[in-house]
């Protein structure tokens, strides 16, 4: 039973997101016609069975409530770079995030963290130091690229 109040909370708020995700993308509250399958929501959440969403209801009723906020912080980082990448926007903070997974770091890693993530990692890869010079050039190229500078 307590299971079940958890889940139906959680189908609450994550329905909420999608009402949010409208707002912020389209400023509706409803799906414009056509774009069902583009809205960020659908690649995240599956509160059906045969739902094709990222994370299931039974999944995200299983976390703790730090572990639900980072997937919302995830969700919404994702529509916001949608947002901006569909109105051609120039953001600055919001890099790549896979290129950031690729180095180990969170979505949201600043430019503090890449630096420091590039120095250790360039430690290691370095061919003086013993690393291999394919994976420094990797290195080289993913800090160029987030960075904008070497």
């Amino acid at each position: 039973m307590k299971n079940q109040c958890r889940q139906d909370e959680i189908k609450r708020s994550v329905r909420n997101l999608k009402k949010l995700e409208l707002k912020i993308r389209f400023n509706q509250e409803q799906i414009p016609d056509g774009l069902r399958t583009r809205i960020v929501w659908n690649e995240f959440f599956n509160l059906k069975e045969q739902g094709k969403g990222k994370y299931s209801l039974d999944f995200l009723a299983s976390l703790s409530k730090e572990e639900f906020k980072e997937v919302i912080n995830e969700f919404f980082f994702k529509v916001y770079e949608q947002y901006y990448a569909e109105n051609a926007l120039n953001y600055i903070n919001v890099k790549n995030a896979d290129k950031l997974a690729l180095l180990g770091l969170p979505y949201d890693a600043d430019n503090d963290m890449v630096k420091a993530r590039f120095r250790e990692l360039a430690k290691k890869y370095h061919p003086a130091h013993g690393g291999d010079r394919e994976q420094f050039i990797w290195l080289m190229e993913i800090y160029k690229e987030l960075t904008g500078k070497l």
